[in-house]
């Protein structure tokens, strides 16, 4: 017998939803059931799309504009959602960017936003939907980390302590929400063909995965699927899923 992982009649908001990996999450939730919440900081075009592609699918999406390290949109958004669906039940903190340099030359400025964004957002958008999660004694919170968190990476001293700090909140608040029936869980993808892995020396990058590719924005989106389905990973909280091709074998 199969495992059930249908969203039907969820809701779920995806941040940094407008392109990559997000847009892939987004469009594979929409396509287990989910209303989909399409989040986006500056590309109103690119969200556009993503909700047009679901609703051209069959799926349900609409999109919010807000930029997550901002404690009032993070609130205006959520605040958003609860109104005009009622139920927020799937959140995935996915919203990132990098500023690579190596720490000798990396200013300060270049440090903080990628904390802000990649960390802080994380807890203030995590904070917001625990409350009405709490409240209704379910939900799933699903964090995108990264690799980087678990070996560190020469050049991203502050995307790699960000997203380390991603795992660390994650397990603290599956400790926090667990008894309440929420569970959080993690996704640290490998090196995944995006926008973000466009530039880089591939030759590499490629000796360093025993499957030997990198992987697809809708590979990490099928773990977010895995981790959102109830009662699919229902039993499962504080985790974290490498889908790394092998990369980091722990």
């Amino acid at each position: 017998m199969a495992i059930a992982t249908s969203l039907d009649g969820q809701v779920a908001l995806v941040t940094g939803a407008s392109r990559g990996i997000g847009a892939a999450i987004a469009r594979e939730l929409a396509a287990a059931g989910a209303t989909v919440v399409v989040n986006y900081a500056s590309s109103p075009d690119a969200a556009t799309a993503v909700v047009e592609a679901i609703q051209g699918a069959g799926g349900q999406a609409w999109a919010h504009q807000a930029n997550v390290a901002d404690e009032a949109q993070v609130e205006a958004m959520v605040k958003a959602v609860l109104e005009k669906e009622g139920r927020l039940d799937v959140l995935v903190n996915n919203a990132g960017i990098t500023r690579d340099g190596l720490l000798m030359r990396m200013k300060t400025d270049d440090w903080q936003s990628v904390i802000d964004l990649n960390l802080t957002g994380v807890f203030l958008c995590t904070r917001a939907v625990s409350r009405p999660m709490l409240k209704a004694r379910s939900g799933r919170i699903i964090n995108i980390t990264s690799v980087v968190a678990l070996f560190g990476n020469a050049g991203q001293a502050n995307y790699s302590a960000a997203k380390a700090g991603v795992i660390g909140l994650t397990r603290s608040n599956a400790a926090e929400f667990a008894a309440r029936g929420v569970t959080v869980n993690a996704v640290a993808p490998g090196f995944i063909e995006s926008d973000m892995t466009a530039e880089l020396d591939k030759e590499p990058i490629l000796k360093a995965i025993p499957l030997g590719r990198m992987g697809s924005p809708s590979e990490v989106a099928g773990a977010v699927r895995f981790l959102a389905a109830d009662p699919a990973a229902a039993y499962m909280t504080g985790q974290v899923l490498q889908v790394d091709g092998g990369m980091v074998m722990r």
